[in-house]
């Protein structure tokens, strides 16, 4: 077992984790610290053995709110920009402490979709992610809230983090894409309605199913849902890649699955998972 799990782990060389809002802020809106902690902690692991590691966060806002002492977004754009410039900051330097513990460095990347638009600003992007990652300096990636908007002629926003990572992942030729969540992956019905829901552990394809069965955010603080997760699996799928989508709880869970372990719901095309069946929905 233990030769198989090195051998996963030296196939898997370049690693994108997702994290998302609610698996970093409390249902009561207070930071969670200690999921930052096992974050740096698994991701310098991963680093340690070998991995070229970038990190996707959300949270920005949701951390701007507890700075702020206030528990719902602003209806206004412009207030939420403002809150996500503020929560940036403060979750930069939350990152910057717990990773510098473990001796690690981390370096901020604020993106719009723009950059990925335009041949220069992309080469510059992708330049400045190699860079890092020579220097073993874990990206730390989040689209820049505070100027990204869309309008009828130029679209600069991602729209959320989940379609984001995705992009990441496909433009940095990730081999895997980690997406944690507040969920244990995707079922075959909603498990909040149906007693009888069954993870799906494979899924080699996202049919229109899948899809419709799909619901919105959980919670109050994040904007994406499975929805969004289903679609930045479907683009590592048409990629030839792989994601996995597992529950955020415990950020150390990245370790599980870059181990080799059968955890959450493995997205990846057919001739990636040799030993398993396309999981259909019903």
């Amino acid at each position: 077992m233990e030769d198989g799990n090195m051998m996963a782990q030296t196939r898997t060389k370049r690693v994108v984790v997702k994290i998302g809002t609610s698996s970093l802020i409390y249902p009561d809106g207070k930071v969670n610290l200690q999921t930052i902690d096992r974050l740096a902690y698994a991701l310098t692991a991963l680093q340690n053995q070998g991995c070229e590691v970038l990190l996707v966060s959300s949270g920005a806002i949701g951390v701007g709110l507890d700075m702020l002492g206030q528990h719902e977004r602003p209806a206004a754009i412009a207030g939420q920009q403002a809150l996500a410039a503020i929560g940036q900051s403060q979750l930069m330097s939350l990152y910057t402490r717990r990773f510098t513990d473990y001796g690690t460095m981390v370096g901020q990347l604020l993106l719009t979709y723009d950059v990925f638009d335009y041949p220069v600003s992309r080469i510059h992007v992708l330049d400045t992610i190699e860079a890092l990652l020579a220097q073993n300096i874990i990206p730390v990636i989040n689209e820049n809230d505070s100027v990204a908007t869309d309008e009828m002629d130029h679209r600069t926003t991602f729209g959320d983090n989940d379609q984001l990572s995705a992009l990441v992942a496909r433009q940095v030729d990730a081999d895997v894409l980690i997406i944690m969540s507040d969920i244990d992956g995707l079922y075959n019905v909603d498990p909040r309605k149906y007693a009888d829901a069954h993870l799906l552990h494979h899924v080699t394809r996202v049919t229109d199913a899948i899809l419709a069965g799909a619901s919105g955010s959980s919670t109050r603080f994040g904007t994406g849902g499975m929805v969004t997760k289903l679609k930045a699996a479907n683009t590592m799928i048409t990629a030839g890649k792989t994601m996995v989508l597992v529950n955020g709880a415990d950020p150390r869970v990245v370790l599980r699955v870059m181990a080799g372990e059968d955890i959450g719901t493995r997205f990846a095309p057919a001739n990636k998972m040799p030993h398993a069946q396309s999981a259909q929905s019903r």
